[in-house]
């Protein structure tokens, strides 16, 4: 039995064509959509298993990934967006119709990923954005009604498709974590 992840990895990666130069992320209304534009490729772009992230309809994880936010800009039916949780690190803009997560920002400058946007490539317009590289959070899918005893299973998926599975992020973005922290104890 083939585990179901995310519709836009469940068929394998379509890898990136390297020269994305950005798009228009639409959210899933029929009409009066939110649109929002990124100039340039996404980076870090993951499965992500945790609980906060938006997830279509039956998915498993969400595909995220982040951009510079100077890169974001709200261009149709941005009064339809709102924060979905205030008190969350990464305040995610939802469109109030539809509930799709169009863009995630941290406010707090002392934050290591501070100036860095979160999306989801999969409501580009366009095609040929960077295709996933890891999978993070893996072991929260537990959290959102996986069975524990699934875990093996989506493990060995997101493997023979191509994703290494952590239950933290990527071992890059967790030294840039550690590398930020460090920075910040000695000043």
């Amino acid at each position: 039995m083939t585990v179901a992840l995310h519709p836009s990895i469940d068929n394998g990666l379509k890898q990136g064509t390297g020269h994305f130069a950005g798009g228009t992320l639409a959210c899933k209304c029929k009409d009066h959509q939110v649109k929002v534009a990124v100039k340039g490729d996404v980076a870090h772009n993951h499965a992500c298993g945790c609980t906060k992230c938006w997830k279509p309809q039956g998915a498993t994880f969400s595909v995220v990934a982040v951009v510079p936010r100077q890169n974001v800009s709200v261009l149709e039916n941005g009064d339809k967006l709102e924060i979905v949780d205030a008190s969350a690190v990464i305040q995610r803009h939802a469109c109030k119709a539809c509930g799709t997560h169009m863009y995630g920002r941290i406010e707090n400058k002392n934050h290591p990923f501070y100036g860095l946007d979160f999306i989801h490539p999969e409501l580009f317009q366009e095609q040929g954005s960077q295709a996933p590289q890891f999978a993070a959070f893996v072991s929260s899918v537990i959290e959102s009604g996986v069975k524990p005893e699934q875990m093996a299973g989506i493990r060995s998926r997101l493997k023979e498709i191509g994703l290494e599975p952590y239950d933290c992020l990527s071992p890059a973005l967790m030294d840039a974590i550690a590398t930020h922290v460090a920075k910040a104890k000695a000043a």
